[in-house]
């Protein structure tokens, strides 16, 4: 995971703005804004100043605790499986609400199938169990 530090700074700088721009579109200091991202007062940050930082970036707390950021900032610390996760969940967003809906429901479905079939292997001593594809294009199907 990316530090806060790291992040302050590294959005900043892919932004194209100066600590200077930082403090006159957000409100915060210019020298509260450099402590934050030396990280000499980063335990003081307080969450409007955040909140204001945020706003002079063009992002929301949302956006800036999600690892959508940290690819971006530092790719390296996201391992495949991270990021293959991340990928798929930022293109179920750009679709309908409806479609997402969907989509999530099967998906929930077939981890407890996988759970349930699982859990049934569990108790007759094996180890691992996988559900055999005919239970996933059953219940995948839309």
């Amino acid at each position: 995971m990316v530090d806060l530090v790291l992040k302050l700074r590294e959005i900043r700088r892919m932004r194209g703005l100066s600590q200077r721009d930082v403090a006159r579109m957000s409100g915060v200091w210019e020298k509260t804004t450099i402590s934050f991202e030396t990280g000499d007062r980063i335990g003081s940050l307080k969450l409007a100043q955040l909140g204001r930082l945020l706003g002079a970036y063009g992002l929301t707390e949302a956006e800036f605790f999600s690892g959508s950021l940290e690819k971006e900032i530092a790719p390296w610390e996201i391992d495949e499986d991270e990021m293959a996760t991340s990928r798929l969940l930022d293109d179920l967003h750009t679709l309908p609400k409806p479609i997402q809906r969907n989509l999530v429901a099967n998906f929930q479905l077939m981890v407890e199938t996988i759970a349930d079939v699982r859990g049934e292997g569990e108790n007759d001593g094996e180890k691992e169990q996988h559900a055999p594809p005919s239970v996933f294009a059953a219940r995948a199907a839309f």
